[in-house]
């Protein structure tokens, strides 16, 4: 059983930063990626960031290619989402999730298999 804690969310004016945790308790990373997905209300569950846990590679929606960064800790088992540049239209609830690596695609959140309980990003005009 794989368990995703997600911590770093707040309110903030645009323009601000915020660093996203997703502390993991995954066995053997190596075969996991580990995605950020973002739903505001209203909307469906959209794709953020993914990163490869083996080997690191990084993928990035468009809307937020340049100001997000998507990054693993390997010692601490945690997953970062830095966050600059915020815009209002970046407000939702932050999930983070794994899936298997050759299972599915990274940007389909249907395909992943475990998800944290998300954390609520909040960004003022």
């Amino acid at each position: 059983q794989v368990q995703l804690v997600e911590s770093g969310g707040g309110l903030v004016q645009a323009g601000d930063s915020l660093r996203l945790s997703c502390a993991a308790s995954v066995r053997t990373f190596s075969t996991y990626v580990m995605g950020w997905f973002r739903q505001a209300p209203g909307k469906e569950r959209e794709f953020v960031a993914a990163i490869k846990w083996s080997g690191g590679s990084t993928f990035y929606a468009d809307s937020v290619k340049g100001r997000f960064t998507v990054s693993r800790d390997n010692a601490k088992n945690t997953v970062y989402l830095q966050m600059n540049s915020l815009k209002p239209e970046d407000t939702a609830l932050y999930y983070c999730a794994a899936k298997m690596r050759y299972v599915g695609s990274k940007y389909v959140p249907d395909d992943y298999d475990y998800w944290g309980q998300g954390t609520q990003v909040t960004v003022s005009s």
